[in-house]
């Protein structure tokens, strides 16, 4: 085998150096380090278009959860700055009395002015703001670290697993690895179900940590052995909810799964009358239908049993084409 490609996604400066020059000691071992989960995405892009893929990514599962210092590349993935650089300190401005500078920088901020009051239904003045660094049209970039899927109800809050199953469907020849503060058999099972195939504790020791990143690339799974009962158990609960879920969406007449899938997407009930050609009212009666057959007394929950049944979202709606005016010349022929 020739040199392993690592890459460490820690939003913990010192940590992901640490431990990215530590990895790099090895002779067969090649580290990148990004500090965010868009800096991962980077990353992994441009070495796959240089023909350099990485091999293994070391994922923070509480990545973006803690307020890591880290914005963006650190180590071989692109530095933020020098290691070990100060911060930079201010500077007194040239001319001025050091007393009168402390009084200046003493003195209580001026409080920002006011905004008028808006009326109800109508615009926010933030509402056509330009997003710094946005895409036109307040499109999300591929980059972006939240998509919508994570928003909608049900769905876990953002974190490295997260990243995890979006880098795994981006990569599939990529093999992620959890790095964890805590074992939790919740999460590790969900981190297999996003496609990892090891979690180390971070206080393990760095040799089980090199032992795992070349055990995945044999495709094995390393999972600590405190951990392999409770994501058994876990997977097994999961399934079994599964199972359910699907017995009573399956309940559903087809006209009551389109309204199940709209319902998914985040359409409300007078989207999905216009989308489904019906009345309000009738949507509103299939609506307590679903409710009624899925045994729950809300959106969210009718949501929730959607998702482990795998219930996927409806489609967005394919407005018409346009038709474009006649020309001069054809109406000029008609006259």
């Amino acid at each position: 085998m020739g040199r392993i490609r690592v890459l460490v996604v820690d939003d913990h400066r010192i940590f992901a150096e640490a431990l990215a020059a530590a990895l790099a000691a090895e002779p067969d071992v090649e580290v990148g380090a990004a500090g965010s989960a868009a800096a991962a995405e980077r990353a992994l892009e441009r070495a796959a278009a240089e023909g350099r893929a990485y091999d293994v990514a070391l994922i923070d599962a509480d990545l973006g959860a803690g307020g890591g210092a880290g914005a963006g590349a650190v180590g071989g993935a692109g530095a933020v700055g020098p290691p070990g650089a100060a911060p930079p300190t201010a500077r007194r401005r040239p001319g001025t009395d050091p007393a009168e500078e402390a009084r200046r920088r003493a003195a209580p901020p001026v409080p920002p002015p006011r905004r008028p009051a808006v009326p109800p239904g109508a615009p926010s003045p933030l509402s056509s703001a330009t997003v710094t660094g946005a895409p036109p049209g307040g499109a999300r970039s591929a980059a972006d670290p939240l998509r919508g899927d994570q928003l909608r109800p049900g769905a876990p809050p953002p974190d490295g697993i997260i990243l995890l199953a979006r880098l795994r469907r981006a990569h599939p020849g990529l093999r992620a690895v959890v790095l964890a503060t805590a074992d939790d058999p919740h999460r590790a099972a969900r981190a297999l179900h996003a496609g990892a195939t090891g979690w180390v504790a971070k206080e393990s020791s760095l040799a089980r940590l090199l032992a795992v990143v070349r055990g995945v690339l044999r495709d094995e799974t390393h999972l600590p052995p405190a951990l392999l009962t409770g994501v058994i158990r876990e997977l097994t609960t999961a399934r079994r909810d599964r199972t359910e879920s699907e017995r009573l969406v399956d309940t559903l007449t087809p006209r009551e799964k389109q309204i199940l899938r709209c319902m998914v997407a985040g359409l409300g009930r007078q989207a999905v009358a216009e989308r489904l050609y019906l009345s309000p009212h009738t949507v509103r009666t299939h609506m307590q239908n679903v409710l009624g057959k899925l045994g729950v007394h809300s959106t969210l929950a009718a949501v929730a049993v959607a998702r482990r049944a795998g219930v996927s979202p409806a489609e967005p709606a394919v407005p018409p084409p346009a038709v474009p005016p006649p020309s001069v010349a054809a109406t000029v022929e008609r006259a």
